[in-house]
Formats: structure tokens, C-alpha cells, sequence
């Protein structure tokens, strides 16, 4: 699989500083800042949730988003920037209203996700880290997301499609496009990237059937045959 050109790193300099949010932005930012940060005995371990508030905002983290939640939380630029640039989730450049992400790690790639993901490459014709020019979707690569059972696995704004298949990944892209209501394998029906942003913030997701992801039989079914079996692990005194 050929490597594919890493997104921009955000920069901040002391003689580019990026433009402030307009005041009404402020004001609201700063008021879920101060909820999420009041959760925390230490301020600066709400960076996390601030930064995925930022995000909601403008669909990634800016230089704004980077000198607003310095500010907050008595950091400095260079720091927020080493944890923002850290993390996958943490866009660098503007995010569709689905953020579609096809795992090709090792056993997703062989049950397929190669495939997948080149069929929805050509079929929406953008490359890995790319957004369609409707701004429906961003199309990327990601790494394992502890749903091996289900290979190969779309994941869409965080929500798992499972058991793909290339005809049904364009058939999912052309629905999410469309504007249709498309529902995951398990879990609540999908909500925009920046929705979801503001619920990993740590604010209320309300979307019916939220709560319901239960493991499935391929996830269970070691679990069921070793009880069918008598079977038990080793007790500790005798290992």
C-alpha cells in the first residue's frame, strides 16, 4: 500500500496570530469551556474535550481553535499544538459532514478493506485525506479500531458499518451524499462531524437508540463456546 502525504501541521508563530472568533462565538465557547473544565481537578486535563470543542466549531482545529483553548486553560500555543498534531482524531484541514473512514489495517485490508477503500477513492474521485467538492464527505484511511469481528469495517463519523463490501461502501457514500438517513450496524443513527465533535466534547448525545451497541455473536462466540465446554481460565494460585 503506498504511503499518502501527511495533512499540513498546524503552525503558530508569534508574528502570524490567527484570527480571534468573532465575540458571539467567544462568549458561547467560553461558557461550554468552562463547563467542561470544571469537571477536571486540573484544568489543563480538559485540553482533550476543548480540543474536540474547537473542532465542532470549524469542522477541525485552527490556530484559533489552538490560541482559544491556551487561553483557557493557561497553556501555550506550542503545547496545545504537540497534543492536537498527536491525535488522528483532530483534523488539521476543514472536514466533510461525513468523516468516512475505511480501516486498512492488516486484517481488514485482507478480508478487503483495500479494495474498499480504492472503489470509493475512484467512485467519489478524491485520495486519502481529501473532501468531495459538495463537502458531504472526507475519505480516509484509519488504523484499527477494535472491530476485527466485523472486517472489513467502514467507520463514519465514529459509527461502525460493518461486514463491508465495495458495492455496499458506494452504496452507503451515495446515501450519505443524497442527504439520507443512514443508520450504522449498531448504535444511534449518524449526526453531522461537527455533532459529533460536541458530543466527544462531552455534552449530551440524545439520538435515539444511543446506548444500544451490544456485542454481537462474532463477538461473543468464543465466550459462548468455552461456556458450552465447562471451560475456565487458570486460577492465578496455579500459574
Amino acid at each position: 500500500m503506498s504511503e499518502e502525504p501527511m495533512s499540513t501541521p498546524i503552525l503558530l508563530t508569534l508574528s502570524a496570530r490567527p484570527e480571534p472568533y468573532p465575540p458571539f462565538v467567544r462568549e458561547r465557547l467560553e461558557l461550554d469551556a468552562k463547563q467542561i473544565i470544571a469537571r477536571y481537578p486540573q484544568p489543563r486535563s480538559a485540553l482533550l474535550p476543548l480540543l474536540h470543542l474547537v473542532q465542532a466549531e470549524e469542522g477541525c482545529v485552527t490556530g484559533t481553535g489552538i490560541e482559544f483553548c491556551a487561553e483557557q486553560l493557561d497553556l501555550t500555543g506550542a503545547e496545545v499544538t504537540a497534543v492536537a498534531t498527536f491525535y488522528s482524531m483532530y483534523r488539521r484541514e476543514p472536514t466533510g459532514d461525513y468523516h468516512v473512514g475505511v480501516c486498512t489495517n492488516t486484517l481488514c485490508a485482507v478480508m478487503g478493506g483495500d479494495a474498499i477503500m480504492a472503489a470509493l477513492q475512484r467512485h467519489l474521485g478524491v485520495r486519502h485525506g481529501e473532501t468531495t467538492p459538495d463537502g458531504a464527505i472526507t475519505l480516509e484511511h484509519i488504523e484499527c479500531n477494535a472491530a476485527c469481528d466485523y472486517a472489513p469495517v467502514i467507520m463514519v463519523n465514529w459509527e461502525f458499518f460493518d461486514n463491508q463490501t465495495p458495492e455496499s461502501a458506494l452504496a452507503l457514500a451515495d446515501s450519505l451524499r443524497a442527504g439520507e438517513q443512514v443508520a450504522p450496524t449498531r448504535g444511534a443513527p449518524l449526526c453531522t462531524f461537527k455533532q459529533t465533535a460536541r458530543i466527544l466534547a462531552g455534552f449530551p448525545d440524545e439520538r435515539p437508540g444511543v446506548l444500544e451497541g451490544a456485542p454481537g455473536e462474532p463477538t461473543v462466540i468464543g465466550l459462548r463456546i468455552a461456556k458450552e465446554r465447562g471451560m475456565t481460565a487458570p486460577d492465578p494460585e496455579d500459574a
